[in-house]
C-alpha cells in the first residue's frame, strides 16, 4: 500500500507542477499495484484525478491564473464527450481500453519530450486568437472529452497545450485552466461511469478514492509551490520518457489479453464470406 501512496503523491505532484500526467500515473497504480480490475480503475482514476484537479485548480484560481472563459469553451464540449466515451466504454474489453491508453501515454509522452504547444505565446495572443480559435476549441474539447470518458485520463497534456495553441494563454494560466477543465471532463465520465461498472459485476471502492485524493491534494499543493522554482524544460522531458517506460510495459502486459479478446470476439461474430442474398 504504501508504493500505491507515493503514487497518489506523485500523481498530485505531477498536476501541480505540469497541470498533467495525474491519470496517466492513477490508472497503472490502481491496476498494476492494488490490482483493481481494469474498468473499476478507470472509473476511479476519473473521481481521484478529477478531485485533485479540483483542488489545484481552486490554487489556481485563488492566484487569478484560470481563465474561466476559456475554461468553459472547452470544457462544455468536453463533457458532452466525456459521457459519449464513457458510453462507448461499456462495449470494449477492459485489456483493449489499457492498450488505447498506453498508445495516449506514449502520444503525452512524444508532447512533453519534443516540447509541443508548451511555450508562452507571444504578448497579446490571447486577444488575437480568442474568438478565431473557437470552432478548433470546441471541437478539441469534444475529442479530448470523448478520450477522457473512454480511456479514464484527464487529458492535461493535451489541454494544456490546446490551450497555448488555440487561445493563446500563457503557460501558467493554461495550466490552472487545465485544472478547471479536468475537473468538468472527469465529473461527468465518472457518474456515467457508475452506470456502466453494476452492470459488469463491479463497483467502486470509496476508501481508495478518498485516501488518493487526500495524499494527491498535498502532492498538489506541493508541485504548485516548487513549480516556479523548477527547469520546466528538464521536469517535462523527464516525466516525458518515465511516460515512454511506463507505456512499453502497459503494452507488454495488456496488448496480447486485447488482441486474445479481439479474436475471440471475432470468432464469436464471423465475417460473412457471402454478400446477403447472393448465391452461396
Amino acid at each position: 500500500m504504501i508504493y500505491a501512496l507515493l503514487g497518489a503523491l506523485a500523481v498530485g505532484v505531477s498536476l501541480g507542477l505540469l497541470g498533467s500526467g495525474g491519470s496517466i500515473l492513477t490508472v497503472p497504480v490502481l491496476v498494476y499495484l492494488l490490482g483493481r480490475p481494469e474498468k473499476a480503475a478507470i472509473a476511479e482514476s476519473l473521481a481521484i484525478v478529477g478531485g485533485i484537479a479540483a483542488a489545484g485548480a481552486a490554487l489556481h484560481a485563488r492566484r487569478g491564473a484560470v481563465r474561466w472563459t476559456s475554461a468553459l469553451l472547452f470544457g462544455v464540449p468536453g463533457m458532452i464527450g466525456s459521457f459519449l466515451g464513457a458510453f462507448g466504454s461499456a462495449y470494449v474489453s477492459g485489456a483493449l481500453q489499457l492498450t488505447i491508453f498506453a498508445c495516449v501515454m506514449l502520444a503525452a509522452a512524444t508532447l512533453m519530450v519534443r516540447g509541443i504547444g508548451v511555450a508562452s505565446p507571444a504578448p497579446g495572443g490571447e486577444r488575437k486568437r480568442g474568438l478565431r480559435a473557437a470552432a478548433p476549441t470546441i471541437a478539441a474539447g469534444l475529442a479530448v472529452g470523448a478520450l477522457t470518458g473512454f480511456v479514464g485520463v484527464g487529458g492535461g497534456f493535451l489541454i494544456v497545450p490546446a490551450l497555448v495553441l488555440l487561445m493563446g494563454l500563457p503557460m501558467g494560466h493554461a495550466v490552472g485552466t487545465s485544472l478547471a477543465v479536468i475537473v468538468m471532463n472527469c465529473a461527468v465520465g465518472f457518474v456515467k461511469h457508475q452506470r456502466v461498472l453494476p452492470a459488469l459485476g463491479l463497483e467502486t471502492d470509496w476508501t481508495t478514492i478518498g485516501l488518493f485524493i487526500a495524499v494527491g491534494a498535498a502532492g498538489t499543493f506541493a508541485g504548485s509551490a516548487i513549480a516556479g522554482r523548477m527547469k520546466q524544460t528538464t521536469l517535462r522531458k523527464t516525466f516525458g520518457f518515465f511516460l515512454l517506460a511506463m507505456a512499453a510495459f502497459v503494452l507488454w502486459r495488456e496488448a496480447p489479453h486485447a488482441l486474445r479478446d479481439w479474436s475471440v470476439e471475432r470468432a464469436k461474430n464471423p465475417v460473412p464470406t457471402t454478400h446477403e442474398g447472393a448465391e452461396p
